[in-house]
């Protein structure tokens, strides 16, 4: 009897040990390409002065240091997970902190950056001071503190459970340490729910009326269109980001009809709402920008030999 019993067991632990190896080995490379492009860009960035000079790409960065900080504190938590590492909630909870305003400000800087192409365009000559490049920090820093605030009322609201030390009691970091409050959990679904309307509704206002410049102009058509294929493409990252908030609906009317586990469809979520988001960054931008991708072509050394300077800097 003892050997039929030990046998379920072990092959449960083998087929874990799979699963957790398998997503690793998925997440990882996903991982190390997009920290590839970040390092590449930024280093486009501060070798070249000029983007300095623009707002767009000023926010754009800030958007590539924001993706940056989220997908190592969401790539560190899913190793801990994958590890079943535990440790006291003191040190979680920076981990924790900056997924959440991470993630949050996401949605923040599409809508200021979709509010940019909207003053390019309408404001062309008498931009206002605060989209400046050298006022754009104001809103970056104020970005920022919108995002931190749901994740600092979470630490004020915190109710652990009974037994449970901040200090010493060794706990699997996530999310649902800080929520254990029913309360808690509703303010929080309801915060969520008013912060990314508010974001929807600014996106959805500069594409319609980017549209309706469209069909008025009649000149510089090709720059207003770029524009509108911009908001558009943010429009789709908000969405994607959203798609995050449906894991629990999800969950309840598929795991039954599909043959996927709870953690399986955690980890399908977790790829598809919160890395591949995160490339369309540099799609929107180090790909369809002619001026950045030629630049970073420069830099990189299989490129750098079969491009002209001179042709670059007519740019």
């Amino acid at each position: 009897m003892q050997n039929l019993t030990d046998l379920p067991v072990n092959t449960t632990t083998s087929n874990s040990n799979l699963s957790v190896i398998v997503k690793v080995c998925v997440v990882m490379p996903i991982f190390i390409a997009f920290l590839f492009f970040i390092l590449l860009t930024l280093y486009t960035f501060a070798s070249h002065r000029q983007f300095f000079d623009s707002s767009r790409y000023m926010l754009f960065t800030y958007m590539l240091i924001n993706d940056t900080l989220l997908l190592f504190s969401s790539v560190a938590l899913f190793l801990l997970a994958m590890a079943e590492v535990q440790f006291a909630i003191i040190y979680c909870a920076p981990l924790l902190f900056f997924s959440t305003a991470t993630f949050l400000n996401t949605p923040l800087i599409l809508s200021t950056m979709s509010l940019e192409r909207y003053v390019a365009i309408f404001y062309p000559l008498h931009r206002p001071a605060m989209w400046r490049s050298e006022w754009i920090w104001t809103i970056i820093v104020s970005l920022w503190i919108i995002s931190c605030i749901l994740p600092t009322v979470d630490f004020i609201l915190m109710r652990l459970k009974p037994n449970v030390n901040i200090l010493s009691t060794p706990v699997l970091c996530k999310t649902t340490i800080l929520n254990a409050s029913p309360i808690q959990a509703l303010f929080k679904v309801s915060l969520n729910g008013i912060f990314f309307a508010v974001v929807t509704v600014v996106i959805l206002f500069t594409y319609i009326r980017i549209l309706m410049e469209t069909r008025r102009m009649r000149q510089d058509r090709a720059s207003v269109r770029k524009a509108l294929h911009t908001v558009i493409l943010h429009g789709l990252q908000l969405l994607l980001s959203m798609m995050a908030f449906s894991q629990p609906i999800a969950e309840l009317l598929l795991v039954q009809r599909v043959s996927l586990s709870q953690a399986d469809m955690s980890f399908v979520y977790y790829v598809c709402f919160n890395l591949f988001p995160r490339f369309l960054s540099p799609l929107i931008y180090g790909i369809r920008d002619e001026k950045l991708k030629s630049y970073m072509r420069k830099v990189l050394p299989c490129y750098g030999a079969r491009v002209d300077p001179h042709k670059l800097e007519t740019k």
